[in-house]
């Protein structure tokens, strides 16, 4: 007999794994879908990968390599200004591992965490695997799809509510959450007693805004794990590398989970993290200034061509209204797929406030971003 939990038969068939598979298989699809950089790693960090590549086939500690979160220290302090010692930080495989760790360890079945809506794909399986129950909070357009402190407020429960999840720059409207907001985000979590686990992925990865850490607030040393990545900064996805910063004692259990999860981060991926966060500035310079030419560009494209779309302050996505063309996201990008072979993702991946947009991410070449709206633009008028 052959039996699947009904937990995982409940999780959502994510879109974005077949696009994947699409795209692989059939070279004449343009794919505005992947959520990857589309730039190398930086030659100094491959230099450093062949460097310890015959000599990583030991497991490293389950909560990361000492030299590792010593550097990882001094990065949030000079970057985030967050202070912290080694016992705050954990290493973990992607900044996803750290947040499913987090949730298992500061919440129990039936508690409540607060999820923004729409919000990164991986918030919400990672809640509903462990048997909590997430809130919506909807982000809307006409406030730039940033959080509103005033919608907290009215369904936080100060006896089932544990922890409100943050992402900024967000994955997939690009906004960057003013600081006066995270400040108000700030003193809910602590008149609630509650955590804010800030997701801070794309934290390099912004234009006109000025990024915050809501962890260098003041009072918010007991409240906020910070998630943050190698992946998009430093273009090192498949090194499977990120960590999280926060209480002590949340940290310590996270640890100890991590052993049961995936033991340990690669040692070989930690060894190249280290030389990561001492990359020059003009690395990620340059790659952010490519990501903002082909933003203003896609930007302008798609409202050109009837498609509202605002400008996202941060990371590589545009979040785009259909509701002119088509009520139904996923169909808009079926059809849109099978017609004009560009791939796209339907904003119902992103949760139920999703419906009604796509998200295109411009993690892509220019010619190829150019050659999508064009068929785009030929789709919309027929």
């Amino acid at each position: 007999m052959v039996h699947i939990s009904e937990r995982e038969l409940e999780l959502p068939d994510a879109v974005i794994g077949k696009l994947i598979k699409l795209t692989i298989e059939d070279k004449s699809i343009i794919s505005l879908g992947h959520g990857e950089p589309d730039f190398n790693t930086f030659k100094p960090i491959i230099k450093y990968t062949k460097r310890f590549a015959k000599n990583c086939n030991h497991y490293s500690q389950p909560g990361g390599r000492l030299e590792l979160k010593e550097a990882i220290l001094k990065k949030i302090k000079k970057d985030n200004k967050i202070n912290a010692d080694v016992d705050n930080v954990v290493v973990t495989c992607g900044s996803q591992e750290a947040i499913f760790l987090a949730t298992a360890c500061a919440l129990d079945v039936s508690e409540e965490v607060m999820v923004p809506n729409p919000s990164y794909l991986g918030y919400m399986p990672a809640v509903e695997l462990l048997n909590v129950n997430p809130v919506p909070l909807q982000l809307k357009e006409n406030n730039k799809f940033e959080i509103n402190p005033d919608d907290i407020k009215k369904v936080i429960n100060k006896k089932r509510t544990k922890a409100i999840i943050i992402n900024s720059p967000s994955n997939p409207t690009g906004n960057v959450i003013r600081k006066n907001v995270l400040e108000e985000i700030a003193d809910i979590a602590v008149d609630n007693d509650v955590y804010v686990f800030s997701d801070e992925a794309y934290e390099k990865i912004v234009y006109d805004k000025k990024f915050v850490s809501i962890g260098s607030l003041n009072g918010m040393q007991k409240h906020v794990v910070t998630f943050q990545s190698f992946s998009k900064t430093y273009a090192m996805c498949g090194y499977r590398l990120g960590y999280a910063v926060g209480p002590r004692k949340l940290i310590n259990a996270m640890t100890s989970v991590h052993v049961y999860t995936t033991v340990t981060a690669p040692t070989l991926s930690q060894l190249v993290g280290i030389k990561a966060l001492e990359t020059k500035q003009k690395y990620i310079d340059e790659m952010v200034g490519i990501y903002r030419k082909r933003r203003d560009f896609i930007v302008k494209r798609m409202n050109e061509i009837g498609l509202k779309t605002i400008k996202p302050d941060g990371a590589f996505y545009a979040f785009s209204n259909i509701r002119n063309f088509d009520k139904k996201s996923s169909r808009f990008a079926a059809d849109l797929l099978r017609k004009t072979k560009v791939a796209v993702i339907p904003g119902t991946e992103f949760g139920i406030y999703g419906e009604g947009y796509i998200r295109c991410s411009f993690a892509t070449h220019i010619k190829l971003i150019e050659e999508a709206m064009n068929r785009l633009e030929k789709f919309l008028k027929n």
